[in-house]
């Protein structure tokens, strides 16, 4: 038995995969366009990322010759893991912003 062939089926399945490539394509260009900032918890380390996880800049607030050096890793260690999930967490909003109203191809 042949099948028949639902030509709308197939050009609404068209249309559904082109707005999901523009929105990933929407999605990608707000991931390396969104920035936060993050500070260490003695808020002496600035840390600006992108929503992808790029560290764009740091900034140490202060002088560096009367830090400890363990103290001053610690801080750092403490600022880029936030930055982490910062990045993260900013990536799980743009995604829930740009795919929020997506629906499935069984959704009328």
């Amino acid at each position: 038995m042949a099948r028949e062939i639902d030509e709308a089926w197939i050009d609404e399945a068209i249309g559904r995969y082109r707005r999901v490539e523009g929105l990933r394509a929407e999605f990608d260009t707000a991931v390396a366009a969104h920035q936060v900032t993050v500070h260490s918890p003695d808020q002496s380390i600035e840390v600006v990322v992108t929503a992808s996880g790029e560290i764009v800049d740091v900034r140490v607030h202060g002088g560096l010759r009367q830090r400890d050096a363990v103290e001053f890793s610690r801080e750092l260690k403490a600022v880029v893991t936030s930055a982490g999930e910062a990045a993260r967490w900013a990536r799980e909003k743009l995604h829930a912003e740009v795919f929020g109203s997506l629906h499935s191809l069984d959704d009328p």
